[in-house]
């Protein structure tokens, strides 16, 4: 493969897997997966969670599709090599900043604060219907999610916490 084939099969990957991200974590981790992900979504002070084992099973594929793409693929190859470089920023966004499994830094502005307040407002919930922001790093103005969520518990789509964590409306 050219380096201009490489770079575009790698950074496709990494936006292709945002978008997967938003699907799977929207159909797959609150829909038939919730059992895993659960936890996530509900306080703890355990070091794992249930859902670190969807990182385990994706893990998993990428090491297979690194593999076979040694010996049958080279645009495989790259291909897993753009997943993980997805899965990286993940891990560094979502469990990181996020979450902050990794350090404790809570930024003031810019994007790394839209990032977290997004990802706040999915948290937002009870349960596993509803909901915004299923994404991880393309994150929409939280002013219309907080709209949108604010018309979830107004038709009864979702319960949405109060500030205080406790269910409201």
């Amino acid at each position: 493969m050219s380096v201009t084939a490489i770079i575009l099969t790698v950074t496709g990957a990494v936006i292709g897997m945002e978008l997967f991200a938003w699907w799977a974590h929207k159909y797959v981790m609150h829909g038939w997966g919730w059992a895993w992900h659960r936890d996530h979504h509900e306080p703890h002070d355990n070091l794992l969670e249930k859902n670190d084992l969807f990182a385990v099973v994706f893990g998993s594929i990428v090491i297979a599709m690194f593999t076979i793409g040694h010996f049958v693929s080279e645009f495989l190859w790259w291909t897993a090599l753009g997943i993980t470089i997805y899965g990286l920023i993940y891990t560094l966004v979502h469990d990181g900043l996020v979450h902050q499994r990794y350090w404790r830094w809570v930024p003031k502005r810019g994007y790394a604060k839209r990032l977290v307040q997004a990802h706040k407002l999915h948290h937002a919930t009870i349960g596993k219907q509803g909901g915004v922001s299923f994404g991880f790093v393309f994150a929409r103005d939280p002013a219309r999610l907080k709209a949108e969520l604010k018309r979830q518990r107004e038709t009864g789509a979702a319960v949405v916490r109060d500030s205080a964590g406790a269910p409201s409306g």
